[in-house]
């Protein structure tokens, strides 16, 4: 068919970060995929410690798997070539096509982007002969001036392809016409020259109160405000990396996640927040901690790190006193980690080569490795009765031993995984996503105490989501398809 749009690629960067790049991205895919346009997702360079398992065996951020979705295709590395893992608040751990590269601070990595902008145009080149339009995110805001040297992230990647950008700016933060105009009086001539136009997002209220301003922003920039976006309540969509608030009513039955510095993919959580009979709270720093029906520990990309921090908070006591009166505990990667007796790193894979005490609720010791496991799995829970089907995934650097694993969990591709105490209270496991699926959700929360409840199916949420989303952006792509087609006539 004739590609009825004006661009083969079309990038969207952010005056801030969440100012909704991630789903703007996603609402495009879905929205050509609809008409019929052979679309892929890319972000060249993606900062976040929620990510995905890739159909070739590799890692990359969790929105671009969720962008992938949207635009009907299998998850691929080269939709996100560089993946930036913080574990501290200076290093980083930097994978290159879904891969473990190396552990950088940010002075070394940025002298790295010169080599990392290599990886990303021959990603980007590989997904331009396979489909007709790439839908490019932007990383945090291209007004950053201190990030323009060797910048990959946002318009330097877009001179080196030369594509159109259009910008987003959420509303809801308030001063979205200083964020619009300011990001513009900060990028030079050449980079203005390539913004096509302004998206305003999450906005909410009567749209001709706001028109008189849409007005001065387009004769002050000469930018055209391509379209007035809605803020969409409810949607359940894979957060990229801030932690998403509950949603809907709070339920009775009540479940804590502590949230240590490094918590990785929360997004193993979103079925549970989803769910009205059950109250979600992310525990965070200096705040006290109720009692609960279950407790989860998180992953973690600093496992030792958030070990010492879950001891600043009181969580071992905490722990030990909601065992001791009946109730439930799971880990999860990291967390699974944290239970045992104790986390050995004598490579130094986290930081300083040496050892902390877990929590010793499970009889196990772990060992980080310098090999990473990516593998997406399915199989089945070990624990209660019945063998309710579980799909998932496991990203981890680290092996656990001991008795402990000799209770599993699940079986997931034939072989044993994970851990159940004899007690029947504490269950870890490596296997992220253990809720999305309705059969595991349904069979852990009745091992957990709440039974008889009809499970969350995320994956139908998801979709749902996509669509709705999807509906309401359908007056932008209808102004893009009205915009000039790139690269523009040589004057």
């Amino acid at each position: 068919m004739a590609l009825d749009f004006p661009f083969h690629t079309l990038m969207i960067q952010g005056t801030t970060s969440d100012a909704g790049k991630s789903t703007l991205g996603a609402a495009l895919c879905r929205l050509l995929m609809r008409d019929g346009v052979a679309v892929a997702p890319f972000k060249p360079q993606n900062m976040a410690l929620n990510s995905a398992v890739t159909a070739d065996g590799g890692e990359i951020g969790r929105a671009q798997a969720l962008q992938a979705q949207a635009a009907g295709i299998a998850p691929h590395t080269d939709m996100n070539p560089i993946l930036l893992k913080p574990s501290s608040d200076t290093g980083a751990q930097v994978i290159v096509h879904g891969r473990v590269r190396a552990d950088m601070n940010a002075r070394d990595y940025h002298r790295y982007k010169t080599e990392a902008m290599h990886a990303v145009l021959a990603s980007y080149q590989r997904l331009r002969q396979q489909y007709q339009v790439i839908i490019v995110e932007g990383a945090g805001s291209p007004a950053e001036i201190n990030l323009r040297a060797r910048d990959i992230a946002n318009m330097g990647f877009a001179e080196a392809v030369d594509c159109p950008v259009i910008i987003v700016a959420d509303i809801d933060r308030g001063g979205v016409f200083a964020h619009l105009t300011g990001t513009l009086d900060c990028l030079s001539d050449s980079e203005r020259a390539r913004v096509v136009g302004f998206v305003i997002n999450r906005f909410r209220g009567d749209l001709s109160l706001l028109q008189p301003g849409l007005d001065w922003l387009e004769q002050r920039t000469g930018k055209p405000v391509l379209a007035v976006l809605p803020y969409l309540h409810g949607l359940q969509l894979d957060a990229e990396d801030a932690i998403q608030s509950s949603q809907g009513q709070r339920g009775a039955f009540r479940v804590l996640v502590p949230t240590p510095p490094r918590i990785s993919n929360h997004t193993d959580f979103d079925a549970l927040r989803a769910h009205p009979d059950i109250d979600l709270q992310f525990i965070g720093a200096n705040r006290p901690i109720p009692a609960a029906d279950l407790i989860i520990l998180p992953g973690s990309k600093n496992t030792r790190g958030d070990l010492a921090w879950l001891r600043q908070q009181g969580w071992p006591a905490a722990i030990a006193r909601h065992l001791r009166y009946g109730g439930k505990v799971i880990g999860i990667c990291g967390g699974f980690q944290m239970l045992g007796e104790s986390v050995d790193d004598p490579h130094g894979v986290e930081g300083v080569a040496g050892s902390t005490e877990g929590l010793g609720v499970l009889e196990m010791r772990t060992e980080l490795t310098r090999d990473k496991q990516l593998l997406q799995v399915s199989g089945h829970c070990a624990f209660g009765a019945g063998q309710a089907g579980v799909r998932g995934y496991e990203i981890h650097m680290g092996v656990s031993q001991g008795a402990a694993m000799m209770r599993p969990a699940f079986v997931i591709d034939g072989r044993d995984e994970g851990a159940h105490s004899a007690d029947g209270q504490v269950l870890g496991s490596y296997l992220h996503g253990m809720f999305d699926t309705p059969e595991a959700f349904a069979a852990l929360m009745a091992w957990a105490g709440l039974d008889g409840v009809a499970a969350v199916d995320l994956d139908q949420l998801r979709e749902q989501s996509l669509e709705r989303l999807a509906d309401s952006t359908r007056p932008l792509l209808e102004a893009l398809r009205a915009v000039p087609r790139w690269p523009l006539p040589q004057a």
